[in-house]
């Protein structure tokens, strides 16, 4: 006899709708939806429908309710094309996602895009649809759950204790990202890791037997996965027991193997690559609805078919006992629980301003020469003592980058740590960083060379695009590094990083302004900050109290003007190392009759962030500009004029570099103190018309 269940929806009590037709609810919506945007991906959601019945109405723990519940089991749309499939989900569960939502798929300001985003819709926990990058989130949220267990659980007290699934169809594996997250994965024995793989052999050119025929379960038995392959996908006992035999492994992420046909239910294009990214059609969509004995209208969904779904009560039940179980927690373990409530919330300790402050003072009161890189690290040590929710890590580059502290433990599949050699996966170790970050609990923070900021690039973006608190340290930042030579020298890539919306990006000139880009970095809720340093030693500048505390602003006047009436002015900002070139050129200009203030610029989105009024006083209107730093010059252009200003220069660098010691390069390619000098002095007396550089 059917099971009966009463529907909050109606309040009525209802048959429960058998599983096929559950199914089938998902089909109808995926095609209704698509359809009325006619823009979408029907045939995945078509073609998942049975694994998401499987686990969404058997397995997923979660409460609709409360979408934020920290305990709740997370859920990865990887193959995130297939949005529909999710958001289907989330409507017949419960969650605040009406029916005039999914009927607004696509449209302007819906809470349905075209891909799943975070903060957008609820029960979205990360932002997908660039393939391959789910999967590392993935990760990175299954690490995050591994290492606040050890850290928070106690005897008779599991707080966290919850799995991630994700679903990753051909695309994601083939996306080179795969392979560095699910090799380093197996590596650290995420048990707690469970992808399906939705093995339909169709992209958007057709068959993928042209040009992918990896043998997935090997490759992902040799990562040290635990794999299940040949699960029929349209057989809901059969995914549902692999998801079973998957939670019986504690020692391996688990990789399910489904096979299915894509648009499943489709007569004419079930199967095929024009049901992956484009409508059915009218008649493929009524020729499905009869296939399928679906004859509900469109965006109508029977009353047995919510209550299936229906997971609000459940979830509440769910969610509550976990409340009652962190009650008796916090009773048994008041630092603990005060903590990890502290964490969760992505708060700072209430002393952290305070420690900020006097390791400011410490970096300023020891006047060191050193290379940014080396003072980065000091700030690490200074601050991850006091946030244990700091978790670092580098790209095989630890000895180099010093993203590693007296503190620092290393991660490994039998012990937690807070520190994850990542190998050199520079792509796969920012988009795990975003999986912790998602997570909860953790303010990762990743380390290279900034060259290699290129393969971490679409993951940034991702980070930038979620305003997730990530924190990548870019070191060998200039031709600076020397030897190495220019596949290894950072020309473009300060100027291309400013150019992504949210992402801060500091470039200090010393230990004082690298503790206060750390601090503000550490503080920000709002997006991800990406810290540029020196390979080689730079000086310490001396400043007085009322500059260092100008410096949170992104640029601020370093040295001013003498106040000489009747001199000639100009402004240089500098950043970096080059700062100490601009300081140079200013005492030199002095004895020319030429006034000079010099600005530091470690942050130009901060600055540019900072009232009108505050700008003007820094940068004078009226007055020649040069700005001098050793990359391209274009971007430099905002802030001190056109390249026919006859009052305006930049001392940069549009070209490659070369391999040699690094001093031997900064005077070949003109980084002195005397080329500054020379820039200035045209800018004021002869009108420069172009930049100033090799």
């Amino acid at each position: 006899m059917p099971d009966t269940v009463t529907t909050a929806r109606s309040g009525a009590t209802a048959e429960r709708a058998p599983d096929h037709e559950l199914a089938n609810a998902i089909r109808a919506l995926a095609m209704d939806a698509v359809e009325k945007a006619k823009s979408g991906h029907p045939g995945m959601p078509m073609g998942m429908a049975e694994i998401a019945v499987a686990l969404w109405t058997r397995h997923l723990r979660h409460d609709p309710t409360n979408p934020h519940w920290p305990d709740r089991d997370r859920f990865v749309l990887s193959n995130g094309h297939g949005s529909m499939l999710q958001y289907a989900l989330l409507h017949l569960s419960g969650y605040e996602l009406p029916m005039a939502e999914l009927q607004r798929f696509r449209q302007l300001h819906s809470k349905t895009p075209g891909h799943p985003e975070l903060g957008v819709t609820p029960g979205i926990e990360t932002t997908t649809g660039p393939l391959g990058q789910g999967l590392a989130n993935a990760v990175g949220m299954a690490l995050a759950e591994r290492l606040l267990a050890a850290r928070f659980n106690r005897p008779g007290h599991a707080i966290v204790d919850h799995y991630t699934y994700v679903f990753a169809g051909d695309g994601c594996l083939m996306e080179g990202i795969s392979h560095e997250a699910c090799s380093l994965a197996g590596t650290l024995g995420l048990g707690k890791l469970i992808a399906f793989y939705d093995d339909n052999g169709i992209s958007i050119d057709g068959e993928t037997r042209g040009w992918f025929t990896d043998d997935t379960p090997k490759r992902f038995e040799a990562y040290g996965w635990h794999v299940i392959a040949g699960i029929d996908g349209h057989d809901i006992e059969a995914v549902d027991h692999a998801i079973r035999a998957a939670h019986a492994i504690n020692d391996k992420p688990s990789l399910l193997c489904c096979k299915t046909v894509i648009a499943k239910g489709a007569p004419t294009k079930a199967g095929t690559a024009e049901a992956h990214g484009a409508a059915l059609g009218e008649k493929e969509v009524a020729a499905t609805r009869a296939a399928l004995g679906w004859s509900s209208p469109p965006f109508k969904i029977p009353a047995d078919i919510y209550a299936a779904f229906d997971a609000r009560e459940r979830g509440k039940a769910l969610s509550g006992e976990w409340t009652a179980r962190f009650a008796a927690y916090r009773a048994a373990h008041p630092e603990l629980a005060a903590e990890f409530e502290r964490r969760i919330a992505g708060a700072l300790p209430e002393d952290f301003d305070d420690v900020v402050v006097a390791f400011i003072a410490q970096q300023d009161a020891k006047h060191e020469n050193v290379a940014t890189r080396k003072a980065s690290q000091q700030a690490i040590a200074a601050y991850a003592a006091l946030l244990p929710e700091m978790i670092g890590g580098s790209a095989d580059l630890t000895g180099s980058v010093f993203t590693n502290w007296s503190g620092s433990t290393t991660v490994t599949r039998q012990e937690p740590g807070n520190y994850v050699y990542f190998g050199v996966r520079e792509f796969a170790m920012q988009a795990i960083a975003n999986g912790l970050a998602v997570h909860g609990g953790f303010i990762p923070y990743t380390g290279t060379f900034l060259t290699f900021s290129d393969y971490m690039r679409n993951a940034l973006r991702m980070a930038a695009l979620m305003r997730l608190r990530t924190i990548s340290v870019f070191t060998h930042d200039s031709i600076g590094l020397g030897e190495d030579g220019p596949t290894h020298q950072s020309v473009e890539h300060a100027a291309s990083l400013r150019l992504v919306p949210h992402l801060d990006v500091w470039r200090p000139c010393d230990t004082v302004e690298t503790a206060v880009a750390w601090g503000a970095a550490l503080r920000r809720h709002d997006g991800p900050t990406a810290l540029l340093f020196t390979r080689q030693g730079v000086p310490f500048v001396k400043r007085d109290s009322s500059e260092i505390a100008a410096i949170h602003r992104g640029g601020y006047v370093l040295a001013d003007f003498a106040l000489n009436q009747g001199q000639a002015r100009a402004v240089v900002i500098a950043t970096g190392s080059e700062v100490s070139l601009a300081l140079g050129a200013r005492e030199a200009l002095a004895q020319e009759g030429i006034d000079v203030r010099v600005v530091s610029m470690p942050s130009t989105s901060v600055f540019d962030r900072q009232s009108a009024e505050y700008r003007a006083s820094v940068l004078p209107l009226g007055v020649p500009r040069v700005a001098v730093e050793a990359g391209v010059t274009d971007g430099w252009r905002k802030y001190v004029g056109a390249v026919d200003d006859p009052h305006a220069a930049v001392v940069g660098l549009d070209r490659y570099g070369e391999s040699a010691p690094a001093g031997d390069l900064f005077k070949f390619f003109g980084f002195t103190a005397e080329r500054v000098t020379a820039a200035v002095r045209a800018v004021v007396a002869n009108g420069a018309t172009s930049n100033v550089k090799e």
